[in-house]
């Protein structure tokens, strides 16, 4: 049976075998060991009965006033493990933690306007596009890419304020 748990600094010796997906944005270990120190109980792990790594999620709380929210930095499954649940899992324990520890108006995140599968799955959770980010992802090509900011309502968000979306684009200095 599949746990989630949370990360742990030994996690980063075992995770390549998620990160190697070609839409999973990558970090240098200090990012991922400033996260883990800063926000641990945003950041969760899944892992197989055999111990091996499925995916993981790391987030933050951010923002002030009416903009404090959680905001997932990165949510990613091995692609032998997808189609499971386990990012709407590990998405729920950083919603949960975001209004019931931080107690958020709202969770944010960023994806590529390309990736039509997350776009998805993040709509089927209640998430909706805020706004459209140009020019958010960098490219090897030079070519950058547009991100959509999607974001999901918490209860503090009574009447749903945060996810009214904005009528034009962003550009990331914005942000």
């Amino acid at each position: 049976m599949t746990s989630i748990r949370r990360f742990s600094a030994l996690d980063l010796f075992r995770f390549n075998n998620v990160n190697l997906d070609p839409l999973t944005e990558t970090y240098n270990i200090s990012f991922y060991l400033q996260y883990l120190a800063r926000w641990p109980d945003m950041f969760h792990v899944a892992v197989a009965p055999n111990n091996r790594l499925m995916g993981y999620m790391m987030g933050k709380v951010e923002g002030q006033g009416m903009n404090w929210h959680g905001h997932v930095t990165a949510l990613t499954v091995a692609p032998e493990y997808r189609r499971l649940g386990l990012a709407r899992r590990l998405m729920y324990f950083l919603e949960e933690t975001s209004e019931k520890v931080y107690n958020g108006y709202f969770v944010d995140l960023f994806v590529r306007k390309s990736n039509d599968l997350a776009i998805n799955m993040y709509k089927k959770l209640g998430y909706v596009v805020y706004r459209r980010v140009i020019g958010y992802y960098a490219t090897h090509n030079g070519n950058d890419e547009d991100a959509y900011d999607m974001r999901k309502s918490l209860a503090r968000d009574r009447d749903r304020i945060s996810m009214i979306p904005l009528k034009r684009p962003v550009y990331p200095e914005d942000l």
